[in-house]
């Protein structure tokens, strides 16, 4: 009897040492993960230029896709713009897209759409600038999916904006079948396009 007891505490101390070794080596792979530098190549702007119809100012970070395993981290001229997948504005700085301070925008990780998500800064709109596009926007976060036709054209053209796909990750396209989300994004969209805005 002493025995088979001795057999099955030696058993779960193994189950519990096999499983503990299992649980840390998979947080260590997750720290190793997260700590891998980013070796996409990235340009910072010397000087303010336009790029995907943008007008960005000195020291704004491009980042490109990685093509080639030799063109990595910093550049010291622009990539092609077909392959920036974001541009982030230096700290403190901000720039307007449709009336809202933002401070970055990212491509769309997904090659199947075409378009970008924009991160605003409420903190730096002025309160008399504010509208119901903006308010819409910051009910539900500081980020916003905007599907386009002319993936070269990251500006706030009207034309060129298809849908507003998603805000945060509250309300968003993919989810067809939830009525509020989408009667929530259209109306985003209206109030979007009655803007009288273009830069």
């Amino acid at each position: 009897m002493g025995v088979k007891y001795i057999f099955i505490i030696i058993g779960l101390l193994l189950l519990i040492v096999i499983v503990g070794a299992y649980i840390y080596t998979k947080a260590l792979g997750k720290t190793w993960v997260v700590n891998t530098p980013d070796k996409s190549p990235y340009f910072i702007t010397t000087t303010p230029i336009v790029v995907n119809g943008i007008l960005l100012p000195k020291k704004t970070k491009i980042t490109y896709k990685k093509r080639h395993s030799w063109v990595k981290y910093e550049q010291k001229k622009p990539l092609k713009n077909k392959d920036i997948t974001q541009i982030s504005l230096d700290a403190g700085v901000t720039i307007e897209w449709g009336g809202v301070p933002i401070t970055k925008i990212i491509k769309f990780f997904n090659p199947e759409m075409i378009g970008y998500t924009v991160y605003a800064d409420f903190n730096s709109l002025n309160k008399n600038k504010e509208t119901k596009f903006s308010n819409l926007w910051k009910s539900c976060d500081n980020s916003l999916g905007i599907a386009i036709k002319n993936p070269d054209d990251w500006s706030f053209d009207k034309d060129n904006i298809l849908d507003v796909e998603s805000c945060s990750v509250v309300y968003q396209r993919y989810f067809k079948e939830d009525t509020k989300q989408q009667l929530f994004l259209d109306k985003l969209y209206r109030e979007l396009m009655k803007l009288g805005i273009k830069n």
